[in-house]
């Protein structure tokens, strides 16, 4: 009875794939409009950022013991590093900056099995910025306003891997007048400041260039997904851990035909979603992860599973026109919602993003390249100038509480 009631979805997305991969003469489209111009810009010349010159024991000696830093989703903080000591934009000459970037590798502090650990992160935080505050003039004008940081932990600068956790802690107080740039994004969230910049998870751009396969491969595979559903250990019960959306995926199409899923991670894991027409990002313990880069990089049409969410660089790239958008309670209706949507809609999702300015701004490449993740925040910091004058504070003004937060927050790092 099972394989009777999927037969006819089977037959109608069997004639929708073959429309698909036949119709492939028009390989690309540019956004049009503002969003287009947005992905094309070029920071060099809008802004000068300087880099403080920090002790090595904030960043080298961190990466120094243990390189592993190098390779896991949270490594933007080391590659923007290095990208802005190089970078046109960057100045030796503080008195002519427009901001100001302090590099702490705050994510370089794995467990063995490589999973970053937040607990030491708020101090080491504090004590940097104690560090500059001192050092130099230009925190103090502004207590941080002209700053900005990378904080791509699961949920930015609430810096815990639990969002009731992350929650509770909220964003560090030094760090609610600086810009984060980070991973995490979900509206009205305790840890997402207005004005911060939200940028995709570091994807190891070339290990994903070594697994391309010929473009004019069909796309045989209609949905797919590797990962987790349940997170045994951290949430027994089964109800926490992604919301339940994830849970709901399994329990509703693991015998479903239509979708290739599995907790399994093949060794054509990249092959295969280039393959597949969709792919799901659901939310897991963050609203986040790195497949939101794949699927984008390989043309997979993302299918985001994640209330709320705000996506990387959203005021560049036309995410309702590449995505689709499925509510967390709709997931046990992801069959009917795929299967209704118009082959012609699907054909101009897979054409935009074959546009290569949409795969370049979701990556960190090694060297740069224009329009790459690394250009798209600088596009993000320039827009934000110049800055308000109400920024500078008066002589001997203070408005940040250095003596907030949880008290191990305070014990010297």
């Amino acid at each position: 009875m099972r394989i009777c009631i999927w037969v006819f979805p089977v037959l109608i997305v069997c004639g929708l794939v073959c429309r698909i991969n036949a119709d492939q003469t028009a390989r690309t489209e540019r956004i049009s409009g503002s969003a287009g111009d947005v992905l094309d810009d070029d920071p060099t010349g809008r802004l000068k950022v300087y880099v403080y010159e920090l002790p090595s024991k904030y960043n080298k000696k961190l990466l120094q013991k243990d390189p592993r830093c190098l390779n896991h989703m949270f490594a933007a903080e080391i590659y923007m590093h290095r990208f802005l000591l190089s970078s046109p934009v960057r100045t030796l000459n503080p008195e002519e900056a427009d901001w100001f970037y302090t590099p702490i590798y705050i994510t370089c502090d794995l467990t063995p099995t490589g999973l970053p650990l937040p607990f030491k992160s708020p101090r080491m935080m504090r004590s940097a910025i104690q560090l500059i505050s001192s050092k130099w003039p230009y925190w103090n004008r502004t207590e941080g306003a002209d700053h900005f940081f990378v904080v791509p932990h699961d949920f930015g600068a609430c810096f815990h891997y639990q969002e009731e956790k992350a929650i509770e802690r909220g964003i560090l107080p030094l760090l609610h007048r600086a810009t984060l740039v980070q991973t995490f994004g979900q509206r009205n969230h305790v840890c997402l400041n207005e004005g911060s910049i939200t940028i995709p998870p570091y994807a190891p751009p070339q290990k994903m260039q070594a697994h391309l396969i010929p473009q004019e491969t069909p796309r045989s595979i209609f949905v797919y997904f590797r990962g987790l559903f349940y997170d045994v250990n951290n949430d027994p019960e089964g109800g926490y851990y992604a919301r339940g959306a994830r849970a709901a995926v399994w329990e509703n199409f693991k015998d479903n035909a239509l979708f290739d899923i599995s907790t399994d991670h093949p060794t054509t894991y990249y092959e295969d979603m280039q393959r597949a027409i969709f792919c799901l990002c659901p939310l897991g313990w963050a609203p986040w992860s790195p497949r939101l880069v794949e699927a984008v990089v390989f043309g997979c049409i993302p299918i985001i599973i994640a209330d709320d969410i705000v996506l990387p660089f959203a005021d560049a790239i036309p995410w309702e026109e590449i995505g689709v958008f499925v509510a967390e309670e709709d997931v046990p209706n992801l069959d009917t919602i795929l299967t209704s949507i118009p082959p012609e809609v699907i054909l101009r999702k897979q054409r935009l993003l074959a546009n290569p300015s949409m795969k370049s701004a979701m990556m960190f490449p090694q060297p740069t390249q224009p329009g790459d993740a690394f250009h798209q925040i600088l596009n993000g910091l320039a827009r934000k100038l110049p800055h308000k004058k109400n920024i500078y504070l008066k002589s001997g003004e203070k408005l940040l509480n250095w003596t907030a937060g949880p008290v191990g927050d305070l014990k010297p790092w």
